[in-house]
């Protein structure tokens, strides 16, 4: 499960992960529901599960989601079935998850969770990414996402382990030794 502030780069390293051709065959990722408006590179059902907060609230009380957020206004959730059913086909699950999230999924699932913490170099450098990803986003959204960075980069230390995205390949390498150390039978 991987965890770090929007615009470190904790989707783009899972992603890339999963992408590896050894790996790919033991780690699936899973896809999060939320209610925010799907960005102009995104897939359906591959990035996210877009709802209307309505549905999401119906996803809840049905006990269909097992963590969730509210962030900038909009709903994340881990959906329960389909994590289960890849845990049950013997797969990995590779998540990217808030400070809560982590926390909750640790508890319900504690042997078989293991946490990673991407750290971006700096706040300037994280700033410019989360500007970068999509140039329609607010200022205020902005803002506020360094703002919330601030505060989750006080909780690195809770991870089982922490990585420096300063160059993406590095990252990426320090990861795939995590999984594989991780998964070793």
């Amino acid at each position: 499960m991987i965890s770090g502030p929007s615009g470190s780069g904790k989707t783009t390293l899972l992603t890339s992960l999963i992408q590896d051709k050894k790996i790919a065959k033991t780690l699936v990722k899973s896809c999060s529901v939320t209610t925010r408006k799907k960005r102009s590179r995104e897939t359906e059902a591959q990035e996210y599960f877009f709802v209307t907060p309505g549905e999401f609230k119906g996803l809840l009380k049905a006990k269909k989601i097992l963590e969730w957020t509210r962030y900038l206004g909009y709903y994340y959730g881990t959906p329960k079935g389909p994590l289960e059913e890849q845990l049950k086909r013997g797969k990995n699950v590779g998540l990217c998850l808030d400070l809560k999230g982590a926390r909750i999924l640790k508890k319900l699932y504690p042997q078989n969770t293991v946490t990673v913490f991407v750290l971006p170099p700096s706040l300037e450098v994280l700033k410019e990414r989360i500007q970068n990803r999509c140039r329609h986003t607010a200022q205020k959204e902005v803002t506020q996402r360094v703002q919330l960075a601030r505060r989750e980069l006080k909780a690195a230390d809770k991870f089982d382990y922490c990585i420096l995205n300063q160059k993406l390949a590095v990252a990426l390498g320090e990861l795939k030794n995590i999984y594989l150390q991780e998964t070793k039978n």
